[in-house]
């Protein structure tokens, strides 16, 4: 209950920061978790559902506004979905992995934050986009189903380097995105063994809030510029989160 009191606050936040950019925030519950002392093993399943919850509410902002496209999302999910299930059922030791990606994401935050203009969206069906989704969103569903997040930290710096959609279309294809697969790897977690679910209700009351209040201004108050430099500050926390557990061991 103390944990409760400590972590339903800060929930709601990072929810409200995450959802601005499509995302869940299940990187960032989990190292909120772990500054209380709650294991990383306990809280993995509850910050999934989380996930669910917050990216839910941002597909419905986002959709409602006209940004989802199927088109972009299909390629990834069809392969992401299943290996999040596969990556969730594996345990890894974690902090080579940690210390590369936090790397990897630090890199994408300072581009994003460094970025002059928004990135406009294509005017042509993004060139190769079947195959090369097929293959990544295989790799980013076994990375998110791995650590135990929805993948959003990886498919968005993605889509906006390769320039097949712009912040607010990202936002939109993440969110769906990161909610499937944080279904599938729940699933997986769930399988494993019996979470305790007894912070789930009160978290996701946090998060809904959180959540439904920061992906409706993403997706009809702030410009694109705005979202993208959201996006790197997200990047810029979870590979901060990443590095520090690879050092912390």
């Amino acid at each position: 209950m103390d944990a409760l009191w400590v972590l339903a606050p800060l929930y709601l936040l990072a929810a409200f920061l995450y959802s601005t950019v499509g995302h869940g925030g299940a990187s960032a519950y989990l190292a909120l978790a772990a500054l209380v002392g709650l294991s990383r093993e306990a809280m993995v399943p509850i910050a999934l559902a989380l996930n669910v919850l917050v990216t839910s509410l941002g597909l419905w902002h986002y959709g409602r506004a006209g940004y989802f496209s199927a088109r972009l999302l299909l390629p990834f999910v069809v392969t992401s979905v299943p290996l999040a299930f596969v990556g969730g059922s594996l345990e890894i030791p974690p902090r080579l992995f940690a210390l590369l990606l936090g790397i990897t994401l630090l890199l994408a935050a300072l581009r994003l934050l460094g970025w002059g203009r928004a990135v406009a969206a294509p005017e042509a069906k993004p060139r190769l986009l079947w195959p090369l989704g097929l293959g990544l969103g295989a790799l980013l569903g076994f990375l998110a189903g791995l650590i135990g997040v929805g993948g959003g930290i990886f498919l968005s710096p993605l889509l906006l380097f390769l320039g097949w959609a712009d912040a607010k279309r990202t936002a939109a294809v993440s969110a769906a995105f990161i909610g499937l697969n944080s279904l599938s790897g729940l699933v997986a977690h769930a399988l494993r063994g019996s979470p305790d679910w007894g912070l789930l209700l009160p978290l996701l009351a946090a998060v809904a809030v959180g959540g439904g209040m920061g992906s409706r201004l993403g997706a009809r108050r702030f410009s694109p510029v705005v979202i993208q430099r959201l996006l790197g500050a997200v990047l810029a926390v979870a590979a901060t989160k990443l590095l520090l557990q690879a050092i912390a061991g």
